[in-house]
């Protein structure tokens, strides 16, 4: 039998009487209900305008009480769950509902989040930086501590911040109200470093378009040394058993990228970057365009728009990796990619690149995992979406290695050098010079060349999706009173603003403005982010309570290998700045040094602004600033609302 309600009230004792009312409704819900039970709930709430007090409270006393069994050792099965409808009927009455309203917005299917994690973590670095990181740190023997930073590094930080978004639902911002509002810093630094790489990483996804482009041609444009931009120094070996490659030669791909693309020769340094080169310009607006038209109505439409543009690269990749295989000496690059000097795990360069490269690759501490998991249902399994999306993303890396190294294979053959000798150049320059190199001398050149930069400009999309995603959910969730329903206005300012501040790079010099955003938006300061990020969360918010946030979710709590692997992160220190042959200024070193600082200064300025508008003395401003302002009880409790079923 349910237990009897409270004695009847008192008009002058009305609120009262509502909490203990509420606390009664919170019991009835672990008893069953029994159809010779009188109808309890219409003899009791025979008052209107009771009832819609009671409605007007949220429920916020019942949610508190049955969310308390939380602290206590239970199964997950036993705790409630997403749309759990308790009911206390008798149906000649009215009587009440316990459901979810929460109106945030869920991924529709599983598969969308999955796809917009893979397409976020798998992205152009993927393709080019791991390959030529890898490259630089001597082939086969970088894969052993990037497997290590990876186990003990970058799936944990993955699963954790998984776990924060899906647990606390909200954005980077505003989350750390319920964690350690002291850090709150970290989630505007989280926004300005998102910026800056928005400001430099389209721009790449720009030069991929123009050459998308410029692929549709029964010649690719880049094939030979017989085109207006083309120097003394273009020397075309391929097909050519005369030639000799000296320190001056430069490839036809090579000045079609310098001095077609960029038209890098009329600048003269970051002194005179020189003017806006439209065909980029365009390209970009194109770009953002896509960009916004993905992201103006959230993940309904964003998770739709990931099913090609996070499926189509391994297509592409498989059919290039097939190619590559059969491309005269393929074996050369795999020999060289898969044997391992050991004498390169001695240096700490190396494990330095390799901490930096799993923490770029699979992106904590960007806030996209925070935000992208907010959308997830209560009791989604994380723990497995984090352990198969790392893995895939490692393994996209890994497989990109053989498309890129079996075509420095073939470059090598054809040059007479070794494969360590082919690539001059860093960075996108792999993408942009090397691989269009090779590609235009196979056969079924344009085909190649048109499918290779359609799936550079899907893997920079992913990414760009994700990263934007961020900075709208975490502006979004601070300020829902202001941009709650204007979604669609914050996400074209948004765009704007990154549009806006990428017009540096489109210049005649900007690609020494992209590699010195590249270096310093999101270098130190991102690994920095990460850092304070696990510690507020390991020894401000405790071990302990995180685990019991996952168990409530889950059903099981985090093991011991999770816990120390939580509080054990590597940092780094970006190297001088060269490139193509340009060696930057000392005070653009400042400049960048200045561009890393702008972000991570939210965090210690956040701190001071807490610390001096917190009232009391310092001892109570510490305790206040360090305790959560919000919990996941405060949290439900909003989400669940008293409706009346007839």
């Amino acid at each position: 039998m349910i237990s009897s309600p409270p004695p009847a009230f008192d008009q002058r004792t009305g609120l009262s009487y509502v909490s203990s009312l509420l606390i009664w409704i919170s019991r009835l819900e672990v008893e069953k209900p029994s159809p010779c039970d009188p109808p309890l709930l219409g003899s009791v709430i025979s008052n209107p305008s009771l009832l819609k007090l009671i409605q007007l409270e949220s429920c916020r006393i019942c949610i508190r009480g049955r969310m308390s069994e939380q602290n206590s050792p239970v199964q997950a099965d036993s705790l409630p769950r997403q749309g759990l409808k308790p009911t206390f009927s008798h149906t000649a009455n009215p009587v009440l509902l316990t459901t979810q309203t929460d109106s945030r917005d869920k991924w529709s299917k599983k598969m969308d989040f999955l796809l917009s994690v893979i397409g976020f973590a798998v992205d152009l670095g993927n393709v080019w930086r791991f390959p030529y990181i890898c490259y630089q740190n001597g082939g086969g023997a970088f894969l052993i501590p990037y497997t290590l930073m990876a186990i003990f590094g970058g799936v944990p930080l993955f699963y954790m911040e998984l776990a924060l978004g899906q647990f606390h639902r909200t954005g980077a911002i505003p989350i750390w109200k319920r964690i350690c509002p002291i850090f709150k810093g970290i989630g505007f630094a989280i926004c300005i470093i998102a910026l800056y790489v928005s400001f430099y990483y389209n721009t790449i996804i720009a030069w991929a378009l123009y050459y998308f482009y410029s692929s549709f041609s029964g010649t690719l444009p880049w094939t030979s040394c017989d085109n207006p931009w083309n120097t003394r120094n273009c020397t075309n070996y391929f097909g050519k058993s005369n030639v000799t490659w000296t320190a001056f030669s430069k490839s036809p791909a090579e000045e079609f990228y310098t001095r077609k693309v960029l038209e890098i020769q009329k600048s003269r340094g970051l002194y005179d970057v020189g003017g806006i080169r439209w065909q980029l310009l365009l390209c970009l607006f194109l770009i953002f365009t896509i960009v916004y038209f993905s992201l103006w109505k959230g993940v309904k439409t964003s998770g739709k728009v990931v099913w090609v543009t996070a499926t189509l690269p391994y297509i592409v990749l498989l059919i290039l990796l097939i190619r590559g295989a059969t491309l005269p000496g393929a074996w050369r690059g795999i020999v060289f990619y898969l044997r391992p000097n050991w004498e390169k795990l001695m240096s700490t360069s190396v494990w330095v690149d390799a901490a930096a490269q799993i923490f770029f690759s699979l992106g904590p501490g960007f806030g996209v995992l925070l935000a992208l998991a907010s959308y997830n249902h209560f009791n989604n399994n994380c723990y497995r979406d984090a352990i198969v999306t790392s893995t895939v993303n490692c393994l996209t890396s890994f497989l990109s290695g053989f498309v890129i190294f079996t075509v420095l294979g073939y470059m090598a053959e054809m040059r007479n050098v070794e494969v360590e000798d082919v690539a001059k150049d860093k960075g996108p320059s792999l993408l942009f010079i090397t691989y269009p190199e090779a590609i235009a001398n196979m056969v079924g050149s344009t085909f190649f060349a048109i499918i290779f930069f359609l799936m550079m400009i899907t893997l920079g999309l992913d990414s760009t999706f994700g990263g934007l995603e961020a900075v709208i959910t975490a502006v979004m969730d601070e300020y829902p009173h202001i941009l709650g329903k204007q979604r669609e206005l914050f996400v074209l300012a948004l765009v704007t603003i990154c549009f806006l501040g990428s017009l540096t790079t489109l210049t005649q010099g900007g690609a020494y403005v992209v590699k010195l955003l590249e270096e310093f938006g999101a270098g130190c300061s991102i690994l920095a982010v990460v850092l304070l990020e696990a510690i507020a969360v390991s020894w401000f918010y405790g071990i302990q309570r995180f685990c019991n946030d996952v168990k409530t979710m889950l059903g099981f709590t985090p093991g011991i290998f999770w816990k120390v692997c939580w509080v054990a992160i590597i940092s780094n220190f970006p190297p001088p700045l060269i490139l193509f042959d340009y060696h930057y200024p000392e005070w653009s070193i400042s400049v960048g040094y200045l561009i890393g600082a702008s972000s991570f200064i939210c965090i210690p300025l956040y701190m001071v602004y807490k610390l001096v508008w917190t009232p009391g003395s310092l001892k109570q401003r510490l305790a206040v600033c360090i305790r959560p302002e919000k919990t996941i009880q405060d949290q439900q409790a909003d989400s669940v609302c008293m409706s009346l079923v007839p």
